[in-house]
């Protein structure tokens, strides 16, 4: 039974306390979906998805994932959603996501361009949260972070400490293959015993953010993730557009399609990061 449709994945309840994600060809950017599909993008999400979750659990750290079954589908236990009044107990998705920065980027940059050069990497990891589940995510501090989660202060630095071990683990990985992992996102749950689990998925190029490790020596930025496709949007004159519609309060413009060479372009780009993040040929 289909239970949520997001963006670019959806959600199927098949019982037994578990859920089918099934990865589709969409892709989004600035919270809309873009009008045209990108080849072979579900199956890599789907295989670069599950291949961190394995990495998790050969490194001790608890997720939600059972299994691939299928190029663009994977099992994973059930987590509740709940209101903030239910949330002293376990197996409840916590309604937050959890963005770690290793380098200048973004929208980190964005808010600090008085204090730091794009692409300048950070003397230490900063983690920020967002809201999960509201019209649009929205930055919060730790405070807050803590009343809408329904988290304690221990609970936070567990998270700071799972987060930055995988991003860890991602590093190391991808270094070898010739990139830099910028940041990333991830998101958690409670199980029964309330203990943390990650859950839906990170490490793709949908989540986090990596760049050219030789392109970066030579002062270039050269985006292997779907800041890509932002890029496009930016340099098109479509970002400015919704931006002002949005902070004026208008209808917002409808996102317009990608050419057909840069929907190839994307789609190759994807299947080349399949490869360097997993060390494994494309099957998709």
């Amino acid at each position: 039974m289909l239970i949520r449709k997001g963006k670019v994945k959806e959600v199927h309840d098949i019982g037994g306390g578990k859920l089918k994600f099934v990865f589709t060809d969409n892709i989004s950017v600035f919270d809309k979906i873009i009008p045209t599909k990108i080849e072979k993008k579900g199956c890599v999400l789907c295989g670069i998805s599950s291949y961190w979750f394995e990495k998790c659990e050969k490194n001790g750290i608890m997720s939600h994932f059972i299994e691939r079954d299928g190029k663009n589908t994977m099992v994973v236990r059930k987590f509740d959603i709940v209101d903030r009044g239910e949330r002293n107990r376990g197996n409840y998705l916590i309604p937050l996501e959890v963005i770690a920065r290793y380098y200048v980027a973004g929208s980190f940059y964005e808010r600090n361009k008085d204090k730091y050069e794009y692409g300048e990497k950070l003397d230490e990891p900063v983690i920020e949260f967002t809201t999960k589940f509201e019209k649009f995510d929205r930055l919060i501090d730790e405070k807050e972070a803590m009343e809408i989660g329904g988290i304690s202060r221990e609970d936070i630095e567990e998270i700071k400490e799972i987060v930055l071990r995988i991003d860890e683990m991602i590093a190391k990985n991808v270094e070898k293959n010739g990139l830099i992992h910028v940041d990333g996102k991830k998101e958690f749950a409670f199980d029964d015993s309330r203990n943390l689990v990650v859950v839906d998925t990170f490490g793709t190029p949908d989540e986090d953010r990596f760049w050219d490790i030789k392109s970066y020596e030579e002062g270039k930025f050269i985006e292997l993730s779907k800041e890509y496709v932002r890029k496009y949007y930016k340099d098109t004159g479509y970002y400015e557009e919704l931006k002002k519609a949005r902070n004026e309060g208008k209808e917002e413009p409808a996102i317009p399609p990608l050419p057909e060479n840069i929907a190839n372009e994307i789609s190759n780009l994807y299947v080349s990061l399949y490869e360097k993040l997993t060390n494994q040929k494309c099957d998709c």
